[in-house]
């Protein structure tokens, strides 16, 4: 790892890193060299996930949590200030995704969809905030969503939710931006990963011949980025910025 993409000491914080784009950051990081907070629903996989990540010679610590419940949220991040002293990067990660016609979607389903995906974002965030503007330095990374940007029939609920992603990182940049904490976003395309399972193999199937580059993306194509904005120098300069490996799917 060359030195403007190292993140070696910095104490990180993963949510949704038991698999998909939260384990490839998980992976990432710990071969930059930053200590682990990784929090999951999925414990076994989580253990699984924290082990191969402390294989590459850092130090790992687990919470297992729900990240749509106020009080999980709280001990994710306290566990990472106790146990490492501070906290210097969030990355949000935790989602969920369901497919649904408008006019089929039940409020608890949309109501899920925000406490999970958008919610949890907000929740996160607050409780790292503080500690990050006390030491002036902080990076915070949200993991929304190409779709947050242009829609999808049948997910006007994760649609609209990762759009709240977006701007609710837009919004925050520019509040602590002053206080040398960095907030972006990555809004990857369709990736290969268990959270797209429960979408309808017709969907993916169109999805993937409107690609440009006809296919679906990896988690490990997505970790670079989140490795860049949580770096130094390498992500300096990005403030309030959507990142977008998304197959060519949204080009801004």
């Amino acid at each position: 790892m060359t030195a403007s993409f190292s993140l070696d000491g910095r104490r990180a914080v993963v949510t949704g890193a038991a698999s998909g784009i939260g384990a490839a950051i998980a992976m990432a990081y710990a071969a930059a060299g930053a200590r682990l907070v990784l929090a999951d629903r999925d414990a076994g996989r989580l253990a699984q996930r924290a082990e191969a990540c402390r294989a590459l010679g850092v130090a790992v610590e687990t919470v297992h949590a729900d990240v749509g419940v106020e009080a999980d949220t709280a001990r994710i991040v306290d566990t990472c200030i106790e146990a490492f002293g501070g906290i210097d990067i969030l990355v949000n990660n935790a989602g969920m995704l369901t497919q649904a016609r408008c006019t089929d979607l039940t409020t608890p389903m949309w109501d899920e969809m925000m406490r999970v995906d958008l919610r949890s974002v907000f929740l996160c965030t607050r409780r790292a905030l503080p500690s990050m503007i006390a030491q002036n330095w902080g990076r915070v990374i949200n993991v929304a969503s190409q779709l947050g940007i242009k829609g999808g029939a049948e997910l006007c609920h994760y649609s609209a939710a990762k759009a709240g992603v977006i701007g609710f990182t837009k919004s925050l940049a520019l509040e602590v931006a002053p206080d040398n904490v960095l907030v972006n976003a990555i809004a990857p395309g369709p990736i290969e990963t268990a959270l797209v399972d429960g979408i309808s193999a017709a969907w993916k199937q169109a999805k993937s011949a409107e690609l440009p580059l006809r296919r679906f993306g990896r988690p490990e194509e997505v970790a670079p980025a989140a490795v860049l904005l949580a770096s130094d120098p390498g992500g300096n300069l990005f403030v309030g910025q959507t990142l977008g490996p998304n197959s060519g799917d949204v080009m801004p």
